[in-house]
């Protein structure tokens, strides 16, 4: 069965907070070069002053099947129409004196196409070896025989995580919190 990607089904399974990112406030981003649409990236230089770097599970294609049972995995679905809010969202949270990056498990082949298909102006890193993850510790699920990154955003200030948005949902609204979030901090 094809999907649209861009289209979020109704009645989608709510994640729920399972603790798993309680950890992250306070931590420094390791010092790790990925590859990225935009060429290899220091998540470290990055976040330098502030970074919104959200971590999200796999983007699909138009046309292509999703993977078995995905709508029923809470938190799964959504993943391109959060980046689109994050793309519509950049010129706002530039002003605001942000760096932005998206980061999934997927190879950088798929981070190209998905980042050209949609005219993504920030870096789109890929971690298919989950070294951020590995890092952080941060939250996984397995699907298919793939662990795959459970969706979340961290807000990084001077290379230390300030504030991480776990769980995300609905995504598509995640760039509009970010940024409601970064406005009342000034």
């Amino acid at each position: 069965m094809t999907h649209d990607p861009y289209t979020l089904p109704a009645n989608l399974p709510v994640p729920e907070d399972d603790g798993a990112a309680d950890h992250l406030v306070g931590t420094m981003l390791p010092q790790l070069t990925l590859e990225s649409t935009q060429g290899p990236v220091s998540l470290r230089t990055l976040s330098l002053e502030l970074l919104v770097l959200y971590v999200y599970p796999r983007t699909g294609r138009p046309g292509v099947p999703m993977l078995d049972g995905w709508d029923e995995i809470p938190g799964a679905r959504g993943c391109t129409p959060e980046s689109l809010g994050f793309r519509d969202a950049y010129p706002s949270l530039r002003e605001l004196g942000t760096e932005v990056a998206g980061l999934s498990a997927q190879s950088l082949d798929d981070q190209r196409e998905f980042a050209d298909r949609n005219a993504i102006p920030y870096p789109v890193v890929a971690d298919p070896d989950l070294r951020l993850g590995s890092a952080l510790r941060l939250p996984t699920f397995e699907v298919d025989g793939q662990t795959l990154y459970k969706r979340l955003t961290m807000i990084v200030r001077g290379c230390a995580v300030a504030k991480v948005f776990y769980p995300v949902f609905p995504p598509n609204e995640n760039a509009r919190e970010v940024v409601g979030w970064l406005e009342a901090q000034e």
